[in-house]
């Protein structure tokens, strides 16, 4: 889902001035949420990957979010302004960031192509928090087994298909889940053992 979509790249051109929006390069392996001067932002990935972590006291790693080109990021999404997050570049990354405010606060409300992009803007929000919920449901089960059923469950009914191929490694899948990557490899194992799946490196095919 595209921020600017049925928007002409001339009025993409005059919006991104009107909202004053910033584009920015990251390269790979790049910590940038410290970067990012505003505390109440909207960020957009144009190209690339990034993910948001959560690190707790513990030193535990938590994977909030994967995101790719057209995904969105920000203060109304996640707790960013939470010491414990970080944003950081998979791969080199080429993002818009916008003061959340002044998308807010501009008198262009009469601008076509910035009504539509606002309303491409709560798409794409409702969109994020239906899957939060679905995070939700999954990690509302206790046991890793379970974690994984789930998970797999609501990928699988998205996508339309028992073939499942994992956006991202088996550890970025442990810390999605909130789970140990050893514990979480031994009952991949045990479900491909007792004939719940099929693994061939990111593919799982599911077979109850």
């Amino acid at each position: 889902m595209d921020s600017f979509k049925n928007i002409s790249s001339k009025n993409k051109e005059k919006l991104l001035r009107l909202i004053e929006a910033n584009t920015i390069i990251y390269k790979e392996n790049t910590s940038i949420l410290n970067t990012l001067k505003n505390e109440n932002i909207i960020g957009m990935v144009l190209e690339g990957n990034i993910q948001i972590i959560k690190n707790d006291y513990s030193g535990n790693r938590t994977l909030i979010e994967d995101l790719f080109e057209n995904d969105i990021f920000g203060t109304i999404l996640s707790h960013l302004n939470n010491k414990e997050y970080e944003i950081v570049t998979k791969e080199k990354a080429k993002l818009i960031i916008i003061d959340f405010d002044t998308i807010i606060n501009t008198k262009q409300n009469n601008k076509e192509f910035y009504n539509q992009f606002i309303k491409n803007l709560l798409e794409i929000i409702v969109k994020k928090i239906n899957e939060k919920n679905e995070r939700i449901e999954i990690l509302a089960n206790k046991s890793i087994r379970n974690k994984l059923l789930e998970y797999f469950r609501i990928t699988a009914k998205k996508n339309g298909t028992k073939i499942i191929y994992l956006p991202f490694t088996f550890t970025d899948l442990a810390d999605y889940l909130s789970v140990d990557r050893s514990a979480m490899s031994r009952e991949l194992k045990n479900l491909k053992d007792e004939g719940f799946i099929e693994i061939k490196q990111k593919r799982i095919t599911l077979l109850y």
